[in-house]
């Protein structure tokens, strides 16, 4: 079984969430969703400012197996995107939780990261 950190939040599409503070949450996609993809070998953000809906596709990543869509937590405006999966794109292999980090969202006022799992119950998925 794929690592779960448990001071994370989860999505149902295999993407993590976690607070950075000041109503910004950071994005990623889980071990589990890397393993499935297979050898990331391309990374498409979204561009900082771009302003995204809860639900709505707003990249790609792109392995040597298939392209899957990464879709936005929450409403809210992209704040910051790493730059370094440009030149490095396996970092979300090596390290989904870390340096494979994929954008930062700032929430729209009053927004919620949608139907949010806590680590036990993004396991419980995974079954």
């Amino acid at each position: 079984m794929s690592e779960i950190p448990a001071d994370l939040r989860y999505t149902a599409e295999h993407e993590w969430v976690k607070e950075q503070g000041d109503g910004v949450v950071r994005v990623g996609i889980t071990a589990y969703a890397a393993e499935a993809l297979g050898d990331v070998v391309f990374v498409s953000l979204p561009a900082v400012g771009a302003r995204v809906s809860a639900g709505e596709a707003c990249g790609e990543v792109e392995s040597t197996k298939s392209v899957s869509d990464l879709y936005a937590p929450a409403d809210g405006e992209i704040v910051a995107v790493n730059e370094t999966l440009d030149s490095t794109p396996e970092s979300v292999n090596t390290d989904p939780y870390g340096e494979g980090w994929m954008y930062d969202l700032r929430l729209s006022d009053g927004a919620a990261p949608a139907a949010m799992l806590d680590a036990e119950g993004y396991s419980a998925i995974l079954d």
